[in-house]
């Protein structure tokens, strides 16, 4: 039994021998490794003049050149109007915005939560309303940051985002999106700089304000109006300018005070030559004249509580000038080429694309798919000379809200594009009508997470050791071999 044991012995320490052996192998064999250092996420919302959005965002914590690969994740429309219309009840936007932050919690990882940035910019509605209120317009930005505090996550400021802000990231989005700043190569296996290629500009509508941002062909006169940026390790240098006011909502009130100004057959009636023949609403003059937009053109000793009536009578021709007298473009500034209003602008270059309002109502017209200039006003004019019966049986599911504004914002676009920022007929087919590239929707709020990420701290790879499959195949190997051989010498004591 003595020598059994000291067999039994034998043989396990043996065994063991190789076993350390064998891990001391592996160890000297390990080599160093870079764990994927994770997925980081950033939450923006779009605080426009009629409604709110909510984008999260999300991208590689290992930036490329300090700026993230940034992929658009979820999307969420809040209900209701948006933040500049809660003046007189501040904490109802609070309130508005529980639901889509509700969805972001669930769909952003507990552990990520704490680290995950959020930002809210708000645009011309609340750059209008802090201009008629201020106190107003700070007291709602309070309360939608009193809202967003209350959830988990890393809140970083309900600002009011400058109009030349709104542009710049506009086009920041677009040239992005089409991998203009950067693109992956497989040949290089990594990413690159596309060479000699030509930046795209960026043609921002909303309700309130518009915005024009494009790489000019000449240096920028009026350094005013120049836009700079770091993305990628290169700088880029644009021309951009926002035009308050000038939004689709804001110009039609423009267009409509314009009206009322002249001499009218009845009292109290503005027969409106860009809504649709038979089209009749009442409105309040104060509904005109509660902008600042139109307020100091308000006539001394009007009545605000005044009803007018608005007649449609479907004439294009008088619409457009209806909707000129709105616009100055016989003076220039200080600088020379201008748009109009006496604003700088250089002549514009390149290709264009053309999002929100003016996608939305050119797609609703059917005109996005490249049309001439011709075909384009061509349609327009055949919409507009349509009845409002006609308008309202074909279309049952549009809102009359929104089938009223069509043919207006439709003869508005023209204006401004053609004689506004001066595209010509020639340089009509450069602009392409689209909200959405890459599967992403076209807009500023990616562009302001994108630059915002080069102020984001970078996550720190995670170092680990680990081997090549070689020497791993053969560690198991032998791993398997000295079981067997343990088995074999535990047989041979024990039977």
């Amino acid at each position: 039994m003595g020598l059994d044991m000291k067999r039994c012995v034998l043989s396990i320490t043996l065994a063991l021998t190789v076993c350390t052996v064998i891990t001391l192998v592996l160890t000297f064999l390990a080599t160093n490794a870079t764990l994927p250092p994770g997925t980081k996420f950033g939450l923006v919302f779009d605080a426009g003049s009629s409604h709110t959005s909510l984008f999260v965002y999300q991208w590689p914590s290992d930036k490329e050149n300090d700026t993230g690969v940034v992929s658009q994740t979820m999307t969420c429309d809040v209900e209701g109007d948006g933040i500049s219309s809660y003046a007189r009840n501040p904490e109802a936007a609070g309130s508005s915005l529980r639901s889509c932050l509700d969805e972001a919690v669930k769909l952003i990882p507990a552990a990520q939560l704490a680290q995950t940035p959020v930002y809210l910019g708000a645009t011309a509605g609340m750059r209008i309303l802090s201009l008629q209120n201020p106190k107003a317009a700070d007291w709602v930005l309070a309360e939608v940051a009193k809202t967003i505090q209350q959830y988990p996550m890393d809140f970083r400021g309900a600002r009011i985002i400058s109009g030349a802000e709104e542009g710049a990231y506009g086009w920041i989005t677009i040239n992005y999106l089409l991998d203009i700043f950067t693109k992956y190569s497989i040949k290089n296996g990594g990413w690159i700089r596309p060479p000699a290629t030509k930046m795209l500009g960026a043609l921002d509508l909303g309700g309130a304000s518009t915005q024009i941002s494009f790489f000019p062909s000449e240096p920028i006169a009026d350094s005013t109006t120049a836009s700079h940026f770091r993305l990628y390790g290169f700088n880029y240098s644009i021309y951009t300018h926002s035009y308050l006011c000038y939004g689709q909502a804001q110009a039609m009130k423009q267009v409509i005070m314009k009206l009322s100004q002249k001499l009218q057959n009845t009292p109290g009636q503005i027969e409106h030559p860009c809504y649709h023949k038979g089209y009749k609403k009442n409105v309040m003059a104060q509904s005109i004249y509660n902008s600042p937009c139109t307020s100091y053109l308000q006539p001394s000793g009007l009545n605000l509580n005044q009803e007018m009536t608005l007649m449609g009578t479907g004439n294009v021709t008088k619409c457009q000038q209806a909707i000129r007298a709105i616009f100055n473009f016989t003076t220039c500034g200080p600088h020379f080429p201008c748009a109009f209003n006496g604003t700088y602008q250089p002549n514009v270059s390149g290709q264009f694309f053309a999002f929100s309002a003016f996608f939305y109502t050119f797609n609703f017209l059917n005109i996005t798919s490249g049309q001439s200039l011709s075909e384009v006003k061509n349609i327009i004019e055949q919409y507009c000379h349509r009845s409002w019966k006609d308008v309202t049986d074909s279309y049952p599911k549009y809102k009359e809200q929104w089938l009223q504004d069509y043919c207006a914002n439709a003869n508005y676009i023209l204006i401004l594009l053609l004689e506004g920022y001066k595209f010509s007929e020639k340089s009509w087919t450069s602009i392409r009508f689209q909200q959405k590239a890459s599967e992403t929707e076209i807009g500023w709020t990616l562009g302001y997470m994108l630059n915002l990420t080069n102020i984001i701290p970078v996550e720190a790879p995670v170092r680990v050791r680990t081997q090549k499959e070689g020497p791993w195949v053969a560690s198991i190997i032998f791993l398997v071999l000295i079981l067997v051989l343990l088995l074999v010498l535990l047989w041979a004591v024990f039977i």
